[in-house]
């Protein structure tokens, strides 16, 4: 059986400048550590000091060559190499603030954020990592190219990456494996370095990208082999693609255990891949609703909760982790009361009410464990309300809260509500418990 294992986040704040690969603009980048269950969040406080984008494949936007993240207008690109980090480190809650919109190049690895955070130092937290194991072949492909999630006997993520650009390319075919762990992770991988052929260069430069760049920067294959610089593994190549796929693994926000295999995959297959396990991870939850409704079903929720129709709005609790984090389902249907006048003719759940919602499943949270005692909890704050897309007649909505901060009265809990894998909102919220006399 897999074994999960604790969350980590950093002992202390971190901070880097650089430039940016393509961009070659300046930044500097702000590492903090995170309360359990946040997972790695980007922020531009500089534009927007509430904006917070998560790392994973639902805010993953389309962009040449590197893997970008995005939120209305705000976007954070190249995240590959810091995605790898974290975790190929086995770091699961950060936030990163940002002063540009592209991570810092370095040195065309992951080796500086490595160095980085071993030197801040990696915490262990007392709350576990959701995982997913595969126990069938998730496979994708395009063209010549092909990356595949399969079991794995062992209780570990092993990943084969087999890179052949043909008998015409200075850069031979190679194979490189690994079983990641945060030891293979940085002997093994974070050091190697991006890579492009000599007759990329003029392609990328004329469409504005690397303008800075020199022949030390990145390494650049020309007929004789790399130009202007050495090699730190003689299979350098493969290993990057390793790092870019660990990378991109990242995006599933979940500890993986199976066998990767990848061959000639980029950034847009790698993330294809990660979008069918999001896929395969909603069906297998589907799957045990039956199961999971035994774990909270209506009646047991009403014996926690105080609210009543038409005010009740969780239908089902689908997970709980300890006292941190808690899962549960809304089913709208055409029949709820306040579709019929918000509103006619174009019904939409009003946003008020999935703050409502994420409030209820938050109560549920605090008060499962303190139904004898005759407690309540009260909202008494929000903060940092985003309402993403409409929720309509049909949607199920997703709902996710976890504890950020509890005492014996009050609590401050993070909220978010999905629809199919897509935000339609979020917010933390803050409770009093009090006697309900």
């Amino acid at each position: 059986m897999a074994q999960t294992r604790s969350q980590y986040t950093l002992q202390r704040e971190a901070e880097l400048e650089g430039a940016g690969l393509f961009s070659s603009e300046p930044v500097t980048v702000r590492f903090k550590p995170a309360p359990a269950n946040t997972g790695l969040v980007f922020c531009r406080p500089d534009i927007d000091p509430n904006l917070r984008i998560p790392a994973t494949i639902e805010h993953v936007i389309p962009a040449l060559q590197r893997t970008s993240l995005g939120m209305g207008q705000v976007q954070i690109h190249t995240a590959e190499h810091l995605l790898a980090a974290v975790g190929g480190l086995g770091l699961d809650n950060l936030i990163v603030e940002m002063n540009a919109s592209e991570l810092p190049a370095c040195d065309g690895s992951a080796a500086s954020y490595v160095r980085l955070f071993e030197q801040a130092g990696i915490v262990a937290q007392d709350a576990p990592r959701r995982l997913y194991v595969v126990k069938e072949p998730v496979i994708v492909e395009e063209g010549g190219s092909m990356v595949a999630a399969l079991p794995n006997d062992e209780d570990a993520l092993s990943l084969m990456y087999q890179l052949d650009y043909g008998s015409a390319s200075p850069i031979q075919p190679q194979t490189f494996a690994i079983t990641l762990n945060r030891e293979t992770f940085a002997h093994d991988v974070a050091a190697s370095r991006t890579f492009i052929r000599d007759n990329e260069i003029d392609r990328l430069r004329s469409l504005g990208y690397g303008k800075l760049l020199t022949y030390e920067d990145i390494l650049v294959f020309g007929p004789d082999g790399v130009i202007q610089n050495t090699l730190r593994f003689p299979d350098e190549p493969v290993r990057h693609k390793m790092l870019d796929l660990i990378g991109d693994l990242m995006l599933l926000n979940r500890d993986l255990r199976g066998r990767i295999v990848a061959v000639r995959s980029g950034h847009k297959l790698n993330q294809a891949l990660v979008r069918k396990l999001r896929e395969r991870i909603g069906l297998d939850e589907s799957r045990g609703l039956a199961e999971a409704q035994a774990l909270m079903d209506i009646r047991q929720i009403q014996k926690v909760l105080p609210h009543r129709y038409p005010m009740l709005m969780i239908d089902r609790i689908t997970e709980i982790i300890g006292d941190e984090r808690v899962v549960g389902i809304k089913n709208c249907t055409i029949n709820e009361l306040f579709f019929q006048g918000h509103y006619p003719g174009t019904p939409i759940m009003p946003g008020v009410l999935i703050v409502e919602a994420m409030a209820q499943l938050a109560g549920v949270l605090l008060l499962r464990k303190l139904e004898a005692t005759g407690q309540v909890s009260v909202l008494i704050g929000i903060d940092k309300v985003r309402l993403r897309r409409p929720v309509v007649p049909g949607d199920q909505l997703r709902l996710e809260a976890s504890v950020v901060k509890a005492q014996p009265r009050r609590a401050h809990v993070r909220c978010q509500a999905s629809v199919d894998g897509e935000p339609a909102g979020e917010a933390e919220l803050r409770f009093m418990l009090i006697d309900a006399s």
